[in-house]
């Protein structure tokens, strides 16, 4: 998949958490939800996983107006931006790039907001 925008970190893996979390809410973004996958799966089918969590991001300012332009990229809401640790202990963190998911869409509204988001997103990912 090449709809990411994906960094490898130096922290540990709930460090890492908290630093996206913190540099999320730096460029204006809060997080809905928190899903552990680790835990998830062990609770559901009695399986083991690397630590994998995804934080749900969003703006709600951004996502009041690209829900108005069109409410069918409420499919691509909230923001996901996931955090996993490879075998070896490297943290991963990865976001969704707006303006790659939109794709070939013909709404220049539509692009110039995935456009703004995906940068705030990359600012993001890039202060960890």
């Amino acid at each position: 998949m090449d709809l990411d925008i994906t960094k490898e970190v130096p922290y540990s893996f709930d460090v890492t958490i908290e630093k996206v979390k913190e540099a999320l809410k730096e460029v204006g973004f809060g997080v809905l939800v928190e899903i552990d996958m680790k835990e998830t799966m062990k609770k559901k089918i009695g399986k083991d996983m690397m630590n994998y969590v995804i934080l749900g991001a969003c703006n709600p300012n951004y996502a009041y107006e690209v829900l108005n332009i069109d409410p069918m990229v409420g499919l691509l809401l909230p923001c996901n931006v996931i955090v996993y640790e490879k075998e070896g202990g490297n943290v991963v963190v990865s976001s969704i790039d707006p303006e790659k998911a939109i794709g070939s869409n013909d709404n220049d509204k539509l692009k110039k907001v995935a456009s703004e988001v995906a940068d705030k997103l990359k600012k993001a990912v890039d202060m960890l």
